[in-house]
C-alpha cells in the first residue's frame, strides 16, 4: 500500500505524500499553539500579582553613614548619656524597630563650626607688624598683632593684654632680649565674636629696653644691630618678622 502507482514517476508521488504531512505538521502546531497561548492568557493577572510585593508594606532606605565614627550614639539628649559625636544627629527607632538616622548629615570638617563657639588655634591666625623697619636707638617700636578668623563660621575669642604678648631675641635666636608680659603684664578680658575673615587689631608698644620674667634684672638699652620678634595670642603664635636697631647719627 505504500508503494505509489500511477502513470507519474515514484518520486512525485513521494513529494507529494511529503508535503502533505509537511502541511499537516503545521496545522497541528499552530493549532496546539492557540491552546497554550489561551490559557497563559487567562493566568497571567494571577502571576503579575503574585510578583509585585503589596502596596501596604513598602520597603524602607536608609540613607548610607558617610563613616563608621559618624553612626549616632544610643543615649538621648535629654538623658545626658552618650549621644554620640559632637555635631551629630542621634537615631530614633520607628514603629517597626527599624534604627533611623536623622535626616542632617555630620559636617565633613569637624573644625568648621566649633561645638563651643570659641575659636580653636587651627580657625585662626597671627600676624606680627613692625611700624618701621629700621629705628635708632632708644626708639620705641610699635608692634602691631593682626588676629584673623581664618574658620568657616562665627567664633568668639579672647584677644585681651592678658593673651597678648611680643618677644624679641637677636636675630639668631640665642639670645632674650624682651617680653611684653615680663615686666607690664595686664591682666584684662576681652572676648570677641569674629566672622569669617574678620580681623582684630591691637598694638603693644616696647620701650626699647631689655627685660627678663618677672623683671628681675635692671634694664638696659638694647644696642645697635638686628633683630626678630613674634607675636602671640594664647597659644597661638605668629611668624617671626626682623627689624634693626641703628646707632644714632654722629653730630
Amino acid at each position: 500500500m505504500l508503494e505509489p502507482s500511477g502513470p507519474l514517476p515514484p518520486e512525485i508521488y513521494w513529494r507529494r505524500r511529503a508535503l502533505a504531512i509537511a502541511v499537516v505538521v503545521v496545522v497541528v502546531a499552530v493549532i496546539i499553539g492557540l491552546i497554550v497561548w489561551a490559557s497563559g492568557g487567562s493566568d497571567s493577572p494571577r502571576n503579575t500579582s503574585a510578583s509585585v510585593a503589596p502596596s501596604s508594606s513598602p520597603s524602607l532606605s536608609l540613607p548610607p553613614y558617610a563613616s563608621d565614627s559618624a553612626v549616632p550614639g544610643s543615649g538621648s539628649a535629654g538623658s545626658g548619656g552618650s549621644g554620640g559625636a559632637p555635631g551629630q544627629v542621634p537615631a530614633s527607632t520607628n514603629a517597626s524597630g527599624v534604627v533611623v538616622p536623622g535626616s542632617t548629615t555630620p559636617s565633613a570638617n569637624p573644625t568648621a563650626v566649633p561645638a563651643s563657639g570659641l575659636c580653636p588655634d587651627q580657625n585662626i591666625s597671627v600676624v606680627l607688624y613692625t611700624d618701621k623697619p629700621t629705628y635708632t636707638v632708644g626708639d620705641k617700636p610699635v608692634f602691631t598683632i593682626v588676629v584673623t578668623n581664618a574658620g568657616l563660621a562665627d567664633c568668639t575669642r579672647d584677644v585681651g593684654k592678658d593673651m597678648q604678648n611680643v618677644t624679641v631675641r637677636s636675630l639668631d635666636g640665642t639670645r632674650y632680649i624682651w617680653s611684653a608680659t615680663d615686666c607690664s603684664p595686664i591682666a584684662s578680658i576681652n572676648n570677641q565674636t569674629l566672622k569669617p575673615a574678620q580681623q582684630f587689631r591691637d598694638t603693644i608698644v616696647w620701650s626699647g629696653t631689655t627685660s627678663t620674667p618677672g623683671c628681675k634684672t635692671p634694664r638696659v638699652v638694647a644696642p645697635a644691630g638686628p633683630y626678630q620678634a613674634v607675636g602671640n595670642l594664647g597659644t597661638k603664635v605668629s611668624a617671626p618678622i626682623t627689624f634693626n636697631f641703628a646707632d644714632p647719627p654722629s653730630r
